[in-house]
């Protein structure tokens, strides 16, 4: 039975120093299939007028959207087996060619738009519609591996989802989720980007280490990010989604059911939700995250409750919804690692690697805290990514990350920049260029001619990480020497861009 004392006491434990702190706060809704049971909120919506965060606030439910994406897709009997290119025909060939279903587990390899954007130096502030973000992806050269080889985060799939639905229904996204929402009056919409105005909305804040400053995101939300909702509302939606109510019926068993990769290995991705387990209790979610913004929802279908942390801070959403959930169940949160690596790791060949710190690891840019498996070994509690992984004898690490097998290994503290990087290079394709100077710096592209410069970190192997600061977001791609001389670039979400030289005479 679930302590609903208990749990709204971890709630409030939460959220009370965002109100002693007198900065951005948010609400947790404690639920069960009938509704709202607790709830508990702190801090302010907006603070430069005081106004307080409550569970009725409107805030930017971020990438808590693409399951009511789902919803629409499903509600539609938009085929999930057939190709993006049958619904959209002037994609490129082999993003056509990808079955909208492995678009939305996330094991379709689509390029991210926003990594590929910024990989091009578009800043994540700049104000691009649908339209320029839908034409760029149908300029986009290829995918970043082999469909169903690994499941890799992209908002790309979901954008190219609603695309489908419009074209389908004839509608805008904003009036088939009115419509989706209407029989229960929820208070849950579609906005499309930044400049739309949205009664009640929280603002967004960052911390840059010594103040808290406005979040803001250019891009088009599409329907990847682009809900707005109050955690009471989207409680409401999720009690919902469990009860199975009249156009709920089996919804959320369709959300959940197993998706697996090529190879027929289960995936943790579903359709917008991720599957997970809290000791003995499966648990099913997602987060969210937009500049300034972190939520999180989790439900326990089989007990019959969930919880959502709606946030306008850039903090972490999970780990304080598992909190809350442990304590709602009765269930304990697992084990931090017997012992907690540190530092750089690559793979042998490749763009793959991890930084472990603190806890958690960065794989290429994916960021997840790290727990004990019970067996000596390491496991994310995967708001996306699926982790295991266990020490080797030598110091490696080896395991599975998204699915894919991957080995991992120290990078020698003493590595040395590779001097066959040094020099231009350029992506024809897409006409990108950036620079690598002795120096270990690189020039990249950005915000047209006014270019950033980044300081790399090389790793073996004719590689080298560039790190480049976005607001409160960290990028740090890979890039890595081909074996006929050529350059590619690689993050989590892209790994398209493909360099060649264009000073061979001042190669070393």
């Amino acid at each position: 039975m679930a302590d609903w004392t208990k749990g709204r006491s971890e709630a409030q434990a939460i959220t009370e120093p965002w109100t002693r702190q007198g900065g951005p706060g948010g609400a947790i809704v404690l639920f069960d299939r009938d509704g709202v049971r607790e709830s508990a909120s702190g801090g302010f919506a907006v603070i430069e007028h005081r106004l307080p965060f409550t569970p009725d606030t409107q805030n930017r439910l971020a990438s808590i959207s693409k399951h009511i994406c789902a919803a629409l897709l499903l509600r539609e009997g938009v085929p999930l087996e057939e190709t993006l290119g049958s619904f959209i025909p002037e994609l490129p060939e082999a993003l056509g060619a990808v079955p909208l279903g492995r678009a939305l587990d996330m094991t379709g390899a689509l390029p991210d738009m926003m990594e590929v954007l910024w990989q091009q130096g578009t800043p994540f502030t700049a104000s691009l519609s649908a339209s320029e973000i839908f034409a760029a992806a149908c300029r986009l050269p290829g995918l970043n591996a082999e469909p169903g080889t690994e499941m890799a985060y992209s908002n790309t799939g979901w954008r190219l989802a609603q695309a489908i639905l419009e074209r389908r229904t004839g509608k805008g996204a904003a009036q088939l989720v009115e419509e989706l929402m209407a029989p229960t009056a929820l208070p849950i919409r579609f906005v499309s980007d930044e400049s739309e105005v949205v009664p009640g909305l929280a603002t967004g804040y960052w911390h840059d280490g010594q103040a808290w400053r406005r979040g803001f995101y250019g891009f088009n939300f599409s329907a990847s990010g682009g809900m707005a909702g109050s955690a009471a509302g989207l409680a409401r939606w999720a009690a919902g989604l469990m009860a199975g109510r009249g156009s709920h019926a089996e919804l959320l068993d369709r959300l959940t059911a197993p998706r697996r990769l090529a190879d027929g290995r289960e995936s943790g991705y579903r359709l917008g939700l991720v599957a997970s387990q809290l000791g003995g209790v499966k648990v099913i979610g997602h987060g969210g995250s937009l500049t300034g913004y972190r939520n999180h929802m989790l439900m326990a279908p089989e007990q019959g409750v969930g919880v959502v942390v709606l946030t306008n801070r850039e903090e972490d959403a999970l780990w304080p919804a598992l909190r809350v959930l442990a304590a709602l169940t009765g269930e304990a949160l697992p084990d931090d690692p017997e012992s907690t690596p540190t530092g750089l790791y690559a793979a042998e060949e490749g763009p793959f690697w991890a930084e472990f710190t603190g806890g958690a690891i960065s794989v290429m840019g994916g960021y997840e805290r790290l727990v004990s498996d019970g067996d000596g070994g390491l496991r994310s509690l995967p708001a996306y990514l699926d982790i295991a992984l266990k020490a080797e004898a030598d110091g490696s690490f080896s395991g599975r990350i998204g699915g894919a097998p991957r080995r991992l290994v120290p990078v020698p503290a003493d590595t040395v920049l590779d001097e066959r990087l040094v020099g231009r290079w350029r992506d024809e394709r897409l006409g990108v260029e950036i620079t690598i100077r002795p120096d270990g710096t690189a020039t990249w592209p950005w915000a047209g001619t006014i270019g950033l410069k980044t300081s790399l970190t090389p790793l073996p192997g004719g590689r080298a990480l560039a790190d480049l600061k976005h607001g409160p977001w960290r990028h740090r791609p890979c890039l890595w020497l081909q074996v006929d001389g050529s350059l590619r670039l690689a993050s989590h979400r892209s790994r398209i861009l493909h360099f060649t030289r264009i000073d061979q005479e001042s190669r070393p």
